[in-house]
């Protein structure tokens, strides 16, 4: 199971989004040149932001994109919902499934129910502020800012 590149782009063009809020709308070609991500990939993906209300379009003359609400309110699960199909683990577990005929009988289905409600649960758990906290720092040359993206375990793995 991956996330696919739709996801991937969708949320940093998010935190992208986010790290100039409060200044003027930001444009698709800015998102574009600074993520290396085409422009023409980030105007489908924004449509869909769009229409979930996670981003507003703002016409004219310095027009671009803002964050229809604050990014404290916007969660990764909430971008990665509107741009991607289900993150299920299993076939079985999507809405449009016409379900499994195991399912009665079916020993593991508990399991990727369970994982694919740990998965939710955690991509609800960050926010697009979390991230672009990060992000600043990074782009000013400070240390990684404590979150509650990773524990501390979670660390002592990537750094091993």
């Amino acid at each position: 199971m991956r996330l696919s590149t739709k996801g991937q782009y969708a949320v940093r063009a998010m935190v992208n989004l986010a790290c100039h809020s409060g200044e003027k709308p930001v444009t698709l070609k800015d998102i574009s040149t600074e993520e290396g991500i085409s422009l023409s990939y980030l105007e489908q993906l924004f449509v869909k932001l769009r229409k979930g209300k996670i981003v507003k379009s703002v016409r004219g003359p310095g027009g671009g994109y803002v964050l229809a609400k604050a990014a404290s309110k916007i969660s990764v699960g909430d971008v990665i919902s509107v741009v991607e199909e289900p993150l299920n683990p299993v076939a079985c577990l999507d809405e449009d499934s016409s379900g499994c005929d195991r399912a009665t009988r079916c020993t593991t289905q508990r399991v990727w129910k369970c994982l694919a409600e740990k998965i939710a649960e955690f991509l609800n758990s960050v926010s697009i502020e979390d991230l672009s906290i990060e992000a600043k720092a990074i782009h000013d040359g400070k240390p990684r800012p404590t979150s509650n993206i990773c524990t501390v375990s979670d660390l002592k793995e990537e750094v091993s």
